[in-house]
């Protein structure tokens, strides 16, 4: 059995199960960070971009992409068992990948269920700059953004995949899920168009020293270098930060077509 079928078959089933969570939001006050866009003469440099894995087949692509979407999932009382499976499937996998991904497994093995999911709380819910929705990097919080769900919600459809009630489509680990359980060339579309915000959270998640970096670090080993057109628009996201409120904008959405469920491609088997 691989690893992936493992997987797979875990503790998350065979749907996308990655469904909507309670927050646990930490004792104290609290406030959302706000996007403080980079002054342009540049007091801090972008982290170098990660070059591909070399030798990384499709299917060990699909074992780190749903080992990150468990692991980027809120640790909650199925965490033990997520990491579990994670373990199990790692091990195998080439190179720097699978160093990324136990480094996460091994930073945050001594942390309680309460400590990391404060941590998760306090990374990823209130640090916009450390969002996990995708669509955020390229709309902010704009009339855009509802638009771009649709999107999104469009592409699980025609890889033949429901998202979960409560979630949004846009979230980055029901993505990498749907890259491998059979939805692959739909996600890679997903992740190309919107690449510039991952490497944006990659880079805030090392900024503030969170052990989930590594998980994107292992996520971005796995993706194509970056286009010049894209390395331009993660700079300018970098430097100005997500967009804010075009009323009437009329601009095309996002740098894909639509998709429908009888247009995109073949949702096909494991990956």
């Amino acid at each position: 059995m691989s690893r992936l079928t493992t997987l797979l078959e875990g503790p998350i089933g065979r749907t996308l199960g990655l469904g909507p969570r309670a927050p646990r939001v930490p004792d104290g006050p609290q406030r959302l960070e706000p996007v403080t866009p980079a002054p342009r003469s540049g007091t801090r440099a972008p982290l170098p971009f990660l070059a591909p894995q070399e030798g990384l087949t499709a299917g060990e692509t699909g074992v780190v992409h749903l080992a990150a979407a468990l692991l980027l999932a809120y640790p909650d009382e199925g965490r033990a068992r997520r990491e579990e499976s994670v373990h199990a499937a790692v091990g195998g996998l080439p190179g720097q990948v699978a160093a990324d991904l136990a480094s996460f497994l091994d930073r945050t093995g001594e942390w309680g269920d309460a400590e990391l999911a404060a941590h998760y709380v306090a990374t990823f819910d209130l640090r916009r700059r450390c969002a996990l929705h995708l669509s955020f990097y390229s709309s902010g919080d704009t009339r855009r953004r509802g638009m771009a769900l649709v999107t999104f919600a469009e592409a699980f459809a025609a890889a033949g995949f429901e998202v979960p009630t409560g979630e949004l489509p846009d979230h980055l680990p029901l993505v990498l899920e749907m890259s491998a359980r059979g939805g692959r060339d739909v996600a890679a579309v997903l992740l190309a168009a919107h690449r510039q915000g991952v490497e944006l959270l990659r880079s805030a998640l090392h900024q503030v020293g969170s052990p989930y970096a590594a998980v994107l670090d292992a996520v971005c080993r796995t993706l194509p270098e970056m286009p010049q057109e894209t390395i331009d628009r993660f700079l300018a996201l970098l430097s100005e930060g997500p967009p804010g409120e075009m009323v009437g904008l009329a601009a095309p959405l996002l740098p894909f077509p639509t998709m429908r469920p009888d247009e995109g491609p073949d949702a096909g088997g494991e990956a």
